[in-house]
């Protein structure tokens, strides 16, 4: 008899996005999937520390969980920041409109690369690791803050350059592995079904909220084609929710995504388009958007040191004070190259002419949109 997963899907429009949020949740569940009695981490998803659209949560999706999951009891609410070698978390949750969103809904922020916030602990999981135990010989570490707590993830529905697509399982990918997670990027697709089984030995209720109100076509997570679709998403099963944005962008989840199709096999959720229920507005989840991925320079480089013929020696480059070089040169692609000369421009023009750039601005303009939930 096979496991079924419930992923709730709605159309939705600025003017009632919040009330939107607050409704998806409740269908999904939220209440089965959380421990009431426990702190509930909100772990955004900052890939771009510009307010790139489709790159990012957005203010409406992080604003919307806070009010829905407020509604349903759980007041002690925690957002946690990362950092990556190509995104500021400063910057980040100041330019996609965060911090008025946490002053104004009461919600500390908590750093993972800050020693008073958070220590970085060895860590055994109970169940069999892929590859983490062999990447991370001298012991796999973890934020010991996580462990005992909620999560909810914030991803959006984009596409990204070395997972195919990507969402509630990459979304760990910040907040749980360390400053030297690049170590795993030859193993990606085997990293995020580790880390999953990791959450769920160390989680009380696992939960995710993905916006695809702008989603990402082309090379992401920051790089892409903003397209948008009007649509937002939730589940408790983390490979499910993955699943069903997958086959909305276009995808085959378990032919075309390795992580969908290892985590499905292994038990840790349901990949399978056969046996997840929609519930919502069920069309919207028979929409086919013929996504594709594409390269851009960063992802050329991947596939030449992570994939292609350099695998073997990445240690080389990675593993030594050369790792800094390449730190460099993605700092200067995407921050002094593609911002100003390209996306800037993108970013502007969604701004100008959608309604969700529109309702950015609004954001920008008034910092939150909606009362706290006493």
């Amino acid at each position: 008899m096979s496991t079924r997963a419930k992923v709730a899907v709605l159309r939705t429009k600025p003017e009632t996005v919040l009330e939107d949020y607050q409704r998806l949740i409740e269908l999904a569940e939220v209440e089965r999937a959380l421990d009431r009695t426990a702190t509930t981490i909100l772990k955004d998803n900052i890939s771009w520390h510009f307010p790139f659209p489709g790159a990012n949560t957005t203010p409406w999706q992080l604003e919307g969980t806070i009010l829905g999951l407020r509604a349903h009891g759980y007041q002690d609410l925690v957002c946690v920041q990362n950092k990556t070698v190509v995104t500021d978390a400063f910057k980040g949750e100041d330019l996609n409109g965060y911090v008025p969103i946490f002053r104004a809904h009461n919600i500390p922020v908590l750093f993972n690369f800050r020693d008073e916030d958070m220590q970085w602990i060895v860590y055994r999981p109970k169940a069999k690791m892929l590859v983490l135990d062999h990447i991370y010989p001298e012991g796999i570490r973890i934020p010991d803050y996580f462990i005992g707590k909620n999560i909810v993830h914030l991803p959006t529905v984009k596409c990204h350059i070395y997972t195919t697509t990507t969402g509630a399982m990459k979304n760990a990918f910040g907040g749980l592995l360390c400053t030297r997670r690049h170590y795993t990027h030859s193993w990606i697709h085997e990293t995020l079904v580790d880390l999953l089984a990791i959450q769920k030995e160390i989680h009380t209720g696992l939960f995710a909220v993905m916006d695809g109100t702008t989603a990402g076509n082309g090379p992401g997570p920051r790089t892409m084609i903003p397209e948008v679709k009007n649509v937002i998403l939730a589940s408790a099963d983390q490979v499910a929710i993955d699943a069903l944005a997958a086959s909305m962008m276009g995808f085959d989840p378990l032919r075309d995504i390795g992580y969908i199709r290892l985590a499905h096999e292994r038990g840790l959720g349901v990949g399978d388009m056969r046996d997840i229920e929609v519930v919502g507005d069920v069309d919207a989840a028979q929409e086919r958007w013929g996504f594709h991925v594409g390269d851009n320079l960063a992802s050329r480089a991947g596939d030449l040191l992570w994939f292609g013929p350099l695998k073997s020696i990445q240690n080389f480059f990675f593993r030594t004070p050369l790792v800094n070089l390449f730190i460099l040169g993605s700092e200067v692609y995407h921050d002094y190259y593609r911002w100003p000369t390209r996306d800037r421009k993108v970013f502007e023009h969604w701004k100008a002419t959608t309604p969700w750039g529109q309702l950015f601005t609004r954001y920008q303009r008034e910092g939150c949109l909606a009362a706290p939930v006493q």
